[in-house]
């Protein structure tokens, strides 16, 4: 089967790993995350950038973390894995950014999933926000309404218009 073009591809995937201080990080759970937050993206965004280029108004969107932005204790190789998803969206925004291709951020927030809940066991789920609240942005930064953005980090806020990180 041909597909003369492909418009838009987020990337969701994702490991947290152990949430421990660095010297206690296992080499192996450290090259997992790597393997699926970093490499499999840029390997997937590679693959897939011709199709994208054919769009005449693409949009590739990355799920990144505060985290990324902001290194915590004991985050570890999650947080490494999330500082790289921001700077390889800004290394494909400038890259791209003269052609009919957006590439973006969304940090989601403390969202109600199943690898939140194994992170945070004894937070209370029904306190954090759905998938379904926070699919609004990523459904505007998909969409035309976003045509004129590239090179940016949104925070997802239920309810109201997208953000851009701080």
């Amino acid at each position: 089967m041909h597909y003369p073009r492909l418009d838009g591809v987020l990337h969701n995937a994702g490991l947290l790993g152990d949430i421990c201080p660095m010297e206690e990080q296992k080499p192996e759970v450290w090259q997992q995350v790597m393997q699926v937050n970093v490499n499999g993206t840029f390997m997937l965004t590679q693959a897939l950038l011709p199709l994208l280029l054919r769009s005449e108004s693409g949009s590739l969107v990355f799920t990144s973390s505060s985290v990324g932005r902001q290194g915590r204790a004991n985050w570890g190789a999650y947080a490494v894995s999330k500082f790289a998803t921001e700077g390889m969206m800004q290394v494909l925004a400038d890259e791209y950014q003269s052609r009919h291709l957006r590439v973006n951020c969304i940090n989601p927030g403390g969202t109600r999933t199943g690898m939140r809940a194994s992170a945070f066991p004894t937070e209370d789920p029904l306190k954090l926000k759905t998938p379904a609240d926070i699919m609004p942005v990523y459904l505007w930064l998909m969409g035309d309404d976003s045509r004129r953005k590239t090179g940016m980090t949104f925070d997802a806020q239920p309810g109201r218009k997208p953000g851009i990180a701080q």
